[in-house]
């Protein structure tokens, strides 16, 4: 660890002791005064880890638009949400809903029972209230889920005078003011431009001379992982959402799409470990088992056909017992190469680089590198054993197992997810236990159906 991230530490350790003492000796203005200058990051994450009885002095220490700004920076557990607010009075909860923006107030209400929704929208403010409704009806994980409507829209007929004029006195209430929209008389969105272009033209330009008029935007129904893309590949700070007939409804953060990123790799790393769902730690064992248990029940169904296949070839084993040596080699095998092709499958469907490449061709480049590597280590089995046991004829036996078991297993890693895809599932539920699982099966049946075939030459 370098010398500047220790003092770093001991600067942030020395705060946080700092806090907690003028929290302690109700010393209000201290608290207050090293607290209100730290970064949002830090203010959110030295509150994230007091106990209940120091967050409830910090609400007595803070404005509710002070804990607004620490609430929009929150990283916690859902259930963790409802507690906080619980801690709150009512009135102050919902005047710090109030004053959060509007997206990030829909999250925090999204984690909470209908009930407490209705009751802290009833006692919000009336124009902040219409405001999260709004955004709590558009469906999850949607464009209109995470957009925000704290955004700066002007008219094309205004000169660049009037515009930062419009500008700098809605800037305090909005969420970024880097890009300008321009809506007609109908809001329907006609052009954008940045703050650049406001500040280098004269200030008698008309907005409509110097505006965009070819704008990126996304339906408010889009999947919030195609937004992500869109903003990926476009290099946006925030990106437009417009209904069907191009009315402009918000727009989306660059922020919320860093969120809606780490929540998608975690759902697919979930789906690939088997999990229901990785992005809380479980402490408790018993809730931890439920998520886990459901695919090793069915792993071990499928686990069990692999026995009972393995059974049908007792006779096999019986005459030459050698083979049983190699049997997890080739399912070890055959379960690495499907998740390899699992992993990059899943990957390119999630990243859209594979949604305008052909099918058969993606199939044929498979099949390829399952040739290949198949191949490589089909003939490096054969030399091991060969040296190792003496052998030469098993060692073939097992190598064009090998062979064949790499090319199979790599067209399932690949084939799986492309046709849950292709069916509207989601297709890192091809998780890697189950791949391997049935690539177990499938090597199984390859192995010793070659070494039933050639039994004769086995046991001469």
């Amino acid at each position: 660890m370098s010398e500047l991230s220790q003092e770093t530490q001991q600067k942030q350790h020395m705060d946080k002791e700092l806090l907690i003492e003028a929290l302690q000796t109700d010393n209000i203005d201290e608290f207050r005064s090293e607290f209100l200058e730290l970064h949002p990051y830090d203010q959110a994450t030295f509150f994230k880890e007091l106990i209940k009885q120091h967050r409830q002095l910090v609400y007595h220490f803070l404005s509710p638009q002070e804990m607004a700004t620490i609430f929009e920076n929150l990283e916690v557990e859902d259930n963790e949400y409802s507690e906080m607010l619980a801690e709150m009075t009512p009135d102050y909860a919902a005047d710090m809903l109030s004053n959060m923006y509007a997206d990030d107030a829909v999250d925090v209400l999204n984690e909470l029972d209908k009930d407490q929704v209705v009751s802290y929208l009833t006692i919000m403010d009336r124009d902040s209230a219409r405001e999260i409704k709004e955004l709590l009806h558009y469906e999850e994980y949607t464009a209109g889920s995470i957009m925000t409507t704290d955004f700066i829209a002007i008219a094309s007929n205004q000169t660049v005078r009037s515009a930062m004029h419009i500008l700098k006195s809605k800037a305090p209430s909005a969420e970024t003011i880097y890009y300008v929209y321009v809506i007609d008389d109908d809001r329907r969105l006609v052009g954008v431009l940045t703050l650049r272009d406001l500040i280098v033209n004269d200030d008698d330009i008309m907005i409509s001379e110097i505006m965009y008029d070819r704008v990126v935007s996304v339906s408010v129904g889009e999947d919030q992982e195609e937004v992500a893309r869109m903003m990926r590949d476009y290099d946006f700070l925030a990106l437009p959402v417009v209904d069907f007939q191009n009315h402009l409804l918000g727009i989306i953060t660059v922020d919320d799409i860093i969120d809606v990123m780490e929540e998608e790799a975690s759902d697919d790393y979930s789906k690939l470990a088997g999990i229901a769902d990785l992005d809380t730690i479980d402490r408790n064992p018993i809730s931890a088992a439920k998520k886990r248990l459901p695919w090793l029940v069915i792993l071990l169904f499928l686990g069990m056909l692999t026995a009972s296949l393995i059974g049908r070839f007792e006779k096999t084993l019986d005459q030459v017992a050698i083979l049983a040596v190699f049997i997890p080699l080739i399912a070890g095998m055959a379960g690495n190469s499907g998740t390899q092709a699992l992993a990059v499958a899943v990957r390119g469907l999630a990243t859209g680089d594979l949604e305008n490449e052909s099918k058969l061709k993606i199939i044929a480049r498979e099949a390829g590198t399952g040739v290949i590597t198949g191949l490589t280590c089909g003939i490096l089995v054969i030399f091991v054993i060969y040296f190792w046991k003496g052998d030469l004829f098993l060692g073939i036996l097992v190598g064009i197992s090998i062979f064949f078991t790499l090319i199979v297993a790599t067209l399932a890693g690949s084939f799986v997810p492309l046709i849950m895809h292709r069916l509207k599932i989601d297709p890192a539920v091809a998780s890697g236990p189950f791949i391997t699982t049935i690539n177990d099966i499938i090597s199984i049946l390859i192995y010793f159906g070659i070494a039933t075939a050639f039994m004769s030459y086995l046991t001469s």
